[in-house]
C-alpha cells in the first residue's frame, strides 16, 4: 500500500499482529510510533527494525497517561491493538485486560481527537461469545457470559467497541472497528495458549497433542499477512467511519483437522490426547465476511497448508533456539506443560 507518507501510532505494536502491521507500515514508507509495555508483547518482534529512522518505540502502558515522547507530534492514524489476546495472557492479567480496553481506549481516543486522526480499534470474534448464529455477521449481538473467567477479554472488547462508536458519534471522530477472528502465523508466543501454537509446539516436540472435548468444534484460521492487509484497508478506505467489519477466514475446519494438518506437516508421531472442554469454549466459529468483501474488496488469499508450513518453520526455529528438539530440556518441558494446561481455549 504505497502512497503519501503518514504518521501512525500503533498501540500494541510489539504483539503478534501488531508487529506484522508495523512491518507493513514501515515497508510502505510511513512513520510509526509503537507504544507497548510488553506485558504480553515481545520486544524481539521489532528487533529486525532497529535502525529504521521511521520507527520509534515508546515503552509505556496506555492505561496510564501517555509520556511526552508519544504525544509530542500529531498523528494521522491511530491503531489500538494493545491488549492481552490469548487465554494465557488475559487469565494472568485480567484487571490489566479490562483497563487497557477501557481506560486505555479512552486515552487513545482522546489523542486521536486532539489530532483529528483516523482511529481503528482491534476488537475480536470473542465479542460473539459462544455463538447461536452461524456464521457470525456483524449484526449478531453475541452470546457472552459476562462473569465467566474470560469475560475480562470478551466484555472488555465489547465495552471498548461501545466506547469507540459513542466517542466517534459525540465528537465527530472517524472511527472503525475490526472484529478479528482466529489468526495465526510467525511471532505467536510459544506459550500463547491457542490452538495453533499449542499444536505446533507439541507436534514439533513429539508430545501428545491436546484436544479439548471431541475436537469436532470448529475454527476459521486466517494467516497474519492476510489479516494485516484487511486492517490496512479498513483504516485507509474513505467513508467507513463507524463501521464494524469482520476480518477472518470463512474456511471452517475442525480442531481435529487442524491437528492432523500440523502433525503431517511437522512429520510428527505425536498422539492425540483428549481433555475436558473448558467453560464457555465456542463450539463453532466462522466469520461472515460479506461486508469485508463489499466494503474493502478483501478476502483471505493464503491457503492453510502454506500458512501452516511458514508457521511451523517459525516455531521450529524458536524451539531450536531454546534447546535441542530431540531431547526435552526443562525449559521446553515447561512450555509444553503450559500450553496443555487445563482451561486453555482452542
Amino acid at each position: 500500500m504505497k502512497g503519501a507518507s503518514l504518521r501512525y501510532l500503533v498501540a500494541g505494536g510489539g504483539g503478534f499482529i501488531g508487529s506484522h502491521l508495523v512491518d507493513a507500515l514501515i515497508d510502505a514508507g510511513h512513520s510509526v510510533v509503537v507504544v507497548d509495555n510488553f506485558l504480553t508483547g515481545q520486544a524481539v518482534n521489532l528487533r529486525h527494525l532497529e535502525g529504521f529512522d521511521q520507527l520509534r518505540l515508546v515503552r509505556a502502558d496506555i492505561s496510564e497517561p501517555l509520556p511526552d515522547e508519544a504525544t509530542a507530534e500529531p498523528y494521522d492514524r491511530v491503531y489500538h491493538l494493545a491488549s492481552p489476546a490469548s487465554p494465557v495472557g488475559y487469565r494472568r492479567f485480567p484487571l490489566e485486560t479490562l483497563e487497557v480496553n477501557s481506560t486505555g481506549t479512552r486515552r487513545l481516543l482522546d489523542l486521536a481527537k486532539r489530532d483529528n486522526a483516523r482511529f481503528l480499534f482491534a476488537s475480536t470474534s470473542e465479542a460473539y461469545g459462544d455463538p447461536l448464529v452461524h456464521p457470525q455477521p456483524e449484526t449478531y449481538w453475541g452470546n457472552v457470559n459476562p462473569i465467566g473467567w474470560r469475560s475480562c477479554y470478551d466484555e472488555g472488547k465489547r465495552f471498548a467497541e461501545s466506547l469507540t462508536v459513542t466517542f466517534g458519534d459525540v465528537h465527530g471522530l472517524d472511527v472503525r472497528i475490526a472484529r478479528i477472528f482466529n489468526t495465526y502465523g510467525p511471532r505467536s508466543a510459544l506459550n500463547d495458549g491457542r490452538v495453533i501454537p499449542n499444536f505446533c509446539v507439541q507436534a514439533l516436540r513429539g508430545l501428545p497433542i491436546t484436544i479439548y472435548g471431541t475436537g469436532d468444534q470448529t475454527r476459521s484460521l486466517c494467516y497474519v499477512d492476510d489479516l494485516v492487509k484487511g486492517l490496512q484497508l479498513l483504516m485507509e478506505i474513505d467513508g467507513l467511519s463507524g463501521e464494524v467489519v469482520n476480518l477472518g477466514n470463512p474456511q471452517e475446519v475442525t480442531v481435529l483437522q487442524i491437528a492432523e494438518v500440523i502433525r503431517e506437516l511437522a512429520e510428527s508421531d505425536s498422539l492425540l490426547e483428549h481433555r475436558p472442554l473448558p467453560q464457555d469454549d465456542p463450539a463453532r466459529r466462522k466469520p461472515d465476511i460479506a461486508k469485508a468483501i463489499r466494503l474493502l474488496d478483501w478476502s483471505p488469499a493464503v491457503e492453510l497448508t502454506l500458512g501452516m508450513t511458514r508457521t511451523l518453520a517459525y516455531f521450529r526455529d524458536e524451539l531450536t533456539k531454546a534447546g535441542d528438539l530431540g531431547d526435552s530440556p526443562s525449559d521446553l518441558r515447561h512450555i509444553s506443560e503450559l500450553v496443555a494446561r487445563p482451561g486453555m481455549r482452542q
